[in-house]
C-alpha cells in the first residue's frame, strides 16, 4: 500500500537505481554545467537527510527549507518527508533588491510554522550565520547544510509511521490579499493532488515509455505549489524525469526555457500567462531557426488570468517550429486544495467565449474568456453566492467553491480561518467546501476564472476586474512593464494621498499604478494621458488616478502576483517611489 511519495520514492529506487530522476542546468544553459541523480542516489540522499532529522528528535516538529535553485532542494524536501518532518519551503534571502523583502517574509514564517531546524546549502547557511543581527530567531534554530550530511547516515534511517492525515507540509500561501497562511497539506491530499495531475496532464504509461521517460522541463520556483506539486514532486510520483533551471536564468534570457524545450523534448512544461509574453517579446528569427517544440504536448498555463490573446499569438509565432495550438492547457488551482482543481483536455484547444456572447462575461476587454478546463475525477466545483451560501445557475459570475480529497486539512494554528475557508456548507450540498476567495463561472462543465472576491472594483454598480484594467493599461503603451500593473479602487472623499489625489466625488473610485521604463519618464503626461484614454474606452471609467512608478517597485508576492492591496496602501501613505502622478484637474 502507498501511503506517501516517500514509498513511491523506494519502489521506484528498489526498480530503476540508475534512471535520471531529475538534472539540474545550473546556469540555465542546456549546453552549461549540468547536474544529474539517479533515483538509487535520491532516495539515498533522502533517507541521510531523514536519518539525521530522526536521531535528533525532529520527527513532527517543522523545518524550514531555504535552498537557492537546485537539486539539494529535492532531497532536502523529501528527507523531511521521509523522517516524518513537516516541511516549510521558504525563499532565501538573495541579492539586495529583495533581501529586506525576503527577510521579512522568513521571519514571519519561522515564527508562525515554529520551525525548529533550517536546512539549506553551505551557501545559505553561511549567509544565515552573518544575519544574527536581522534574524535574532536564528538563535534558537539549529541550520544544517544537507550536503554536508554523510552517505552514511542513511543507514539509520527508519520508516516513519505515516497515514493519509498526517501533515507532509506547509506551503504558505502567496499573500497577494492577506498575509501568507500556512496551509497543512497532508500525504493523502499530496497522492491524490499527483493523481489529479497525472490524469489531467495525459501522463499515460504508454505517453511516459514513449517519451523516454522525459516529463517535465521547469524553470518554476520550487517553494511556489506550481513549481514544487507539479514538475518536481509528479515526477517522483510517476518515476519519470524532469529537467530544472532557476526562476533568475529564466527571466534574464527567456529563450533559454524554449531551448530546453528543444533539446530535451519533454512532453510537459509550464508558467503563468507572462512567461509565454516575455517569449512572445525575445522571439526573434535566430530563436526559432534553432527551435523544435514538435515534443511539447502540454503548456501549462496557470497561477494568474490566462489571456486568449497570449495564446493566439504564442501559438501563430511558434507554429513554425513544431508548436500546436491544442498544447495551451489552461488550469486552475489553489495552495488550498493542494494544487490543481481543474484543467484542460490533452490534445484538445482550450474552449473560448467570445465578448459577443450572452452571458456575466459580456463586455470584458480580454478578446474572449479562456476556459480552466474541468474539475478532476472526484473533485467537485460549484459557483456560489458568497453571502447567502446558495448555488447560482450556469454563467452566472460568484465564488468558486471546492470539494475532494486535495482540499488541505487547513491553516496552521488558526482555527476561525480554517472554518471560514475550509468549513463552508453551501444550500441543498452535503458536506464540507473549500472556499477560494476566487469569482468565476461555469459553461457546459467548464470554469472560467473572473478574478478575486476581495479585488473586485464596484463603480456605480457595476463589477470590474483589476486585472482587466490592468491589461487595458499596459497595452496603452509600450513603456509599460508586462505584469507591472496594480489597479485597485479608493473612497472618492479620500483626502489628498501624496500620489497625486484630490479629493473627487463620493463613492469607488479607480486608481492605476504602473511600472515604467526608466527612459520613459520624459513622456509621463503623454502615457498617463492615454491610460486614461483606453480605460475610459474600453471600460466606460473615469480614473481617479495614473500613477507612474519605477520599475521594480510595485509589491508582489515571492511567486510574483501584484500585491493590490499594499500597493493601494503605499498609494495612501504616499510611500511609492512615483516617477510621475499629476492630478487630476
Amino acid at each position: 500500500m502507498v501511503r506517501s511519495l516517500v514509498d513511491l520514492l523506494t519502489q521506484h529506487a528498489a526498480h530503476h537505481p540508475d534512471r535520471t530522476a531529475y538534472r539540474h542546468l545550473v546556469t540555465g544553459d542546456c549546453d552549461g554545467e549540468i547536474q544529474e541523480i539517479s533515483y538509487g542516489r535520491l532516495a539515498d540522499r533522502s533517507r541521510a537527510v531523514a536519518a539525521w532529522l530522526q536521531e535528533r528528535g525532529l520527527a513532527g516538529t517543522r523545518a524550514m527549507l531555504l535552498y537557492p535553485p537546485g537539486l539539494e532542494f529535492v532531497c532536502g524536501y523529501l528527507g523531511c518527508l521521509a523522517a516524518g518532518v513537516v516541511a516549510v519551503p521558504g525563499v532565501p534571502p538573495q541579492g539586495r533588491a529583495q533581501n529586506h523583502r525576503a527577510l521579512t517574509r522568513m521571519r514571519r514564517l519561522i515564527a508562525d510554522a515554529d520551525a525548529k531546524v533550517i536546512l539549506g546549502t553551505r551557501e545559505i547557511v553561511t549567509a544565515l550565520s552573518g544575519m544574527a543581527e536581522h534574524l535574532p530567531e536564528l538563535a534558537d534554530l539549529t541550520c544544517i547544510a544537507t550536503e554536508d550530511i554523510p552517505d552514511e547516515a542513511a543507514a539509520a534511517w527508519r520508516a516513519p509511521d505515516l497515514t493519509a492525515d498526517s501533515v507532509a507540509f506547509l506551503q504558505y500561501t502567496s499573500g497577494s490579499t492577506a498575509a501568507p497562511r500556512g496551509v497543512m497539506v497532508t500525504h493523502g491530499n499530496l497522492l491524490d493532488n499527483e493523481r489529479l495531475l497525472t490524469e489531467s496532464l495525459g501522463h499515460t504509461p504508454d505517453t511516459i515509455e514513449e517519451y523516454g521517460h522525459e516529463m517535465f522541463v521547469s524553470w518554476l520556483p520550487v517553494y511556489h505549489d506550481m513549481g514544487l506539486i507539479g514538475p518536481v514532486l509528479n515526477t517522483v510520483y510517476l518515476g519519470v524525469t524532469a529537467t530544472l533551471f532557476s526562476p533568475l536564468h529564466f527571466l534574464q534570457q527567456p529563450q533559454r526555457w524554449l531551448t530546453a524545450i528543444s533539446r530535451y523534448r519533454p512532453h510537459t512544461s509550464g508558467a503563468p500567462n507572462f512567461a509565454y509574453e516575455l517569449c512572445l517579446k525575445h522571439a526573434g528569427p535566430g530563436l526559432l531557426d534553432g527551435l523544435d517544440l514538435s515534443s511539447w504536448k502540454v503548456a501549462v498555463n496557470g497561477a494568474e488570468p490566462v489571456r486568449a490573446a497570449t495564446l493566439r499569438r504564442f501559438t501563430e509565432t511558434f507554429a513554425p517550429v513544431g508548436f500546436r495550438g491544442e498544447a495551451h492547457h489552461p488550469c486552475y488551482g489553489l495552495a488550498e486544495s493542494t494544487l490543481m482543481v481543474t484543467g484542460g483536455t490533452v490534445h484538445t484547444p482550450p474552449t473560448l467565449l467570445q465578448p459577443s456572447d450572452t452571458g456575466p462575461h459580456a463586455g470584458r476587454t480580454d478578446a474572449a474568456a479562456v476556459s480552466c478546463g474541468r474539475p478532476g475525477r472526484h473533485v467537485t466545483v460549484v459557483i456560489a453566492d458568497p453571502r447567502r451560501h446558495e448555488e447560482l445557475t450556469e454563467g452566472e459570475v460568484g465564488e468558486i467553491w471546492v470539494r475532494g480529497a486535495s482540499v488541505a486539512k487547513g491553516y496552521w494554528r488558526n482555527a476561525l480561518a480554517t472554518r471560514e475557508t475550509f468549513r463552508a456548507t453551501l444550500t441543498g450540498h452535503e458536506g464540507r467546501f473549500l472556499r477560494t476567495g476566487d469569482l468565476g463561472f461555469l459553461r457546459d462543465g467548464e470554469l472560467f476564472v473572473t478574478g478575486r472576491l476581495k479585488d473586485l472594483i464596484v463603480v456605480d454598480g457595476r463589477n470590474h476586474y483589476p486585472q482587466d484594467l490592468e491589461l487595458t493599461a499596459e497595452m496603452a503603451h509600450p513603456a509599460l512593464r508586462p505584469g507591472c500593473t496594480a489597479a485597485f479602487s479608493v473612497e472618492g472623499t479620500v483626502a489628498d494621498s501624496g500620489a497625486g489625489g484630490d479629493g473627487g466625488a463620493g463613492g469607488e473610485q479607480p486608481v492605476i499604478v504602473a511600472e515604467i521604463a526608466p527612459d520613459a519618464a520624459p513622456d509621463a503626461e503623454k502615457i498617463i494621458d492615454v491610460i486614461r484614454s483606453g480605460i475610459g474606452e474600453d471600460h466606460g471609467l473615469s480614473v481617479r488616478d495614473v500613477v507612474l512608478v519605477e520599475p521594480g517597485t510595485i509589491p508582489k508576492t515571492s511567486s510574483g502576483k501584484i500585491q493590490r492591496h499594499a500597493t493601494r496602501a503605499a498609494y495612501l501613505d504616499g510611500t511609492l517611489a512615483v516617477v510621475a502622478a499629476p492630478a487630476l484637474g
